[in-house]
């Protein structure tokens, strides 16, 4: 297995040596810069980090205003804090007058396993992805948020990036490109695509290498940037496959499963399978139990793929 690193580490270093090449880039922390690792810019760069205790919404509207001087402020605090206590803000100034503000959503998904249900993130990408002007990018692995945070910072204009805590297996190199709505096709296959977000990539390159010893061949594709979605790369799959699974850390409401199927629905209708946290708050519990209690894991994804073969035929 690929060595693990965990993305909000690599998100911190990433933070840091972009601090070095860009002096306009500014920092903002609800004091959680310890977790959210981007105490690292901080102690390389104090004069351009500011902690503004836990004051989401005041951090939200103090990187506007920052942003409308030049600067290019990265927001960062818990992903379930960024959507519901930050929300009016992030609606009101930044996505409403579509400024140049990083949304940095730390520990998201159930990643912050054992603190349950009011730091759980599985509603993020369905607020953020409905606000006009919002683009949403969710991470696979270190390699991918390093380079994320590179092109985000090139990028003019609002976007939320959605950051786990845990440690994950690397699936990318340095030669790997990062581009802004494009979806990344990681295997061939013609019985079935998997279509996976986050941490969920990974479990579903696993699913797929145990599902050819079954006979089946899955397509499996990382889509990191919800909004804008890769239209043309679903619709591809979906012809060539016949039936699509998506996977995500969040709800099955709003996500990823609900953008892709947006587009089948209108563009090439499928037999298609939402895995995902059901309509439920997640108990607290060790992390991959977390996972595996709401179908997030290898397991599902396999009996999901051996349904919808079903439906094709």
């Amino acid at each position: 297995m690929s060595k693990k690193i965990a993305i909000r580490d690599a998100y911190g270093e990433a933070l840091k040596e972009l601090g070095a090449k860009n002096k306009n880039v500014v920092v903002l922390d609800a004091d959680v810069s310890s977790s959210s690792k981007s105490s690292l810019f901080g102690a390389q760069y104090p004069d351009r980090f500011f902690n503004v205790g836990i004051a989401e919404a005041n951090m939200v509207a103090m990187a506007a205003g920052m942003s409308t001087s030049g600067k290019i402020p990265f927001v960062n605090t818990f992903a379930a804090f960024i959507v519901l206590r930050g929300a009016d803000p992030v609606r009101s100034l930044i996505a409403y007058e579509k400024l140049n503000v990083k949304l940095a959503g730390a520990y998201a998904g159930l990643s912050d396993s054992y603190d349950g249900a009011s730091h759980h993130s599985i509603m993020d990408i369905a607020f953020m992805r409905a606000l006009p002007n919002m683009t949403v990018v969710s991470v696979a692995d270190a390699v991918e948020t390093k380079k994320a945070v590179q092109i985000i910072a090139e990028y003019n204009g609002p976007v939320y990036l959605r950051l786990s805590r845990a440690e994950v297996p690397t699936i990318f190199d340095d030669s790997y490109k990062f581009e802004l709505g494009k979806g990344v096709q990681l295997t061939e296959g013609n019985d079935v695509t998997i279509i996976a977000t986050g941490y969920m990539v990974q479990k579903s390159l696993e699913a797929a290498e145990q599902l050819k010893e079954k006979g089946i061949n899955a397509q499996v594709v990382n889509i990191h940037t919800i909004k804008p979605i890769d239209k043309e790369l679903i619709i591809k799959c979906a012809k060539k496959t016949g039936a699509v699974i998506t996977i995500e850390e969040h709800s099955i409401y709003g996500g990823l499963g609900s953008v892709v199927a947006e587009v089948l629905i209108k563009e090439c209708p499928v037999p298609m399978e939402i895995i995902g946290v059901q309509d439920t708050f997640a108990e607290t519990g060790a992390y991959e139990l977390l996972l595996n209690k709401y179908g997030l894991c290898t397991e599902n994804i396999i009996n999901t793929v051996q349904k919808i073969i079903k439906r094709k035929l």
